[in-house]
Parts: structure tokens; C-alpha cells; sequence
């Protein structure tokens, strides 16, 4: 996942497989878990920004659309 966007799409297929039985819950779940690991680490560097009082573009956040 490159950025923001890709890992939405990426969950919203992850909720579609599931729902077909594409795939099964646990790796579902592991998949979910892992995703907000990655958005607990952005929420990390945004609240870093906001403390040090430094502005900087997030990669993550910036879309490819």
C-alpha cells in the first residue's frame, strides 16, 4: 500500500472476499489488523507533527486519484 486510498480499496475487497468466502475470517482479521497498525502509525506521525508544531506532507495521506 502506497498511500490512503490504496489501503481503503484494499479493505473494501478484503470485506467482499470475505463475504463471498474468498476468504476466511481469520485472515480477514489479520488483514484488518494489520491496516490499523499502519493507520495507528500515520495517527503517530500526525500528533508528532502537531506537538513539535512542524508541518510536513504525509505520503500516505496523499492519494493517487
Amino acid at each position: 500500500m502506497k498511500n490512503m486510498s490504496q489501503l481503503r480499496d484494499k479493505l473494501c475487497t478484503v470485506f467482499e472476499e470475505l463475504q463471498t468466502g474468498k476468504i476466511d475470517a481469520k485472515d480477514a482479521k489479520e488483514l484488518a489488523n494489520l491496516a490499523g497498525k499502519v493507520i495507528s502509525s500515520v495517527s503517530i506521525e500526525l500528533k508528532a507533527c502537531e506537538v513539535n508544531k512542524t508541518s510536513h506532507k504525509i505520503a500516505f495521506l496523499l492519494s493517487d486519484k
